[in-house]
């Protein structure tokens, strides 16, 4: 006789319960391994990447099975607001989605329609075949499926700043995550997520998806920035990224050994090597 099993929690379900910002980490590397070795780190949310990294959902699945036994929530960004993406994503077991380049309520709306199945949405129906039901033995998963699932929608552009009340009051978006590098980009100041406008345009965010009594969260890799955000009420925060560390770390130890003459020497390695 097969286990009848529940679903797990989902991202709102962790923001519901906390008692402080939570605090995630981007994991990019497309590698089970570097998942799960970011699960145990302490994190309370995993950030698993597939707009800017090479994954798929082949690799997303195995990400998602190398973290299950770890007290820590994944969520997973399709690479693109797309209906048959979303749907391979939920299909293989996310449950907590963010949905990049939502500039508009109607992009958002499109987000909420993905994630539902009819009439309430344009979900299909596999659930028989897919991992998210765990091949139908989770009990009455068809009509318990919104429940399982969070909705977060990215908020990166300028136009999207000027909507996001709007955009955070669209019924089935359970909260907004805010990306300063692509804003930054569509202020015309790429690069410089520090500038005095695209804080004001992060800031002004916070403040519209918190009185929706919506969920909010920004990326920022930079502590004071991170904390900045923290203290003007975001619920959760990306403050890392594995690729990023290991870039970071490796040169820092590099630099330890290797003289910095060496340094011009092919594959910065001395002529002598």
């Amino acid at each position: 006789m097969p286990f009848r099993v529940n679903p797990d929690p989902s991202f709102r379900d962790a923001l519901a319960a906390a008692e402080r910002p939570l605090a995630g980490i981007w994991v990019c590397s497309a590698s089970p391994l570097v998942a799960e070795i970011c699960a145990g780190a302490g994190f309370d949310w995993l950030f698993i990447d597939a707009e800017h990294s090479p994954n798929s959902p082949e690799s997303v699945l195995a990400q998602l099975q190398a973290v299950r036994g770890y007290p820590v929530v994944p969520v997973v960004r399709p690479a693109v607001n797309d209906t048959v993406l979303i749907k391979q994503y939920l299909d293989i077991g996310a449950q907590s989605l963010i949905v990049p380049m939502v500039h508009t309520v109607a992009d958002a709306e499109a987000a909420v329609s993905a994630v539902r199945y009819p009439p309430l949405g344009v979900r299909g129906v596999g659930s028989a075949l897919a991992r998210s039901a765990r091949w139908n033995r989770i009990p009455g998963y068809l009509e318990r499926a919104s429940e399982t699932i969070t909705l977060i929608v990215q908020v990166e552009s300028a136009e999207a700043v000027a909507n996001a009340a709007d955009i955070a009051a669209v019924d089935g978006v359970h909260g907004v995550f805010i990306g300063p590098s692509d804003l930054a980009a569509s202020m015309g100041v790429i690069g410089k997520q520090e500038h005095p406008d695209v804080v004001a345009g992060v800031e002004s965010t916070i403040a519209a998806v918190k009185a929706a009594g919506k969920f909010v969260g920004v990326n920022a890799f930079g502590e004071a920035t991170a904390r900045r955000y923290m203290d003007a009420g975001v619920d959760f925060v990306g403050v890392g990224a594995d690729v990023a560390l290991l870039a970071r770390g490796t040169e820092a130890l590099a630099a330890t050994f290797v003289p910095a003459d060496a340094e011009a020497q092919p594959g910065g390695a001395p002529a002598s090597y």
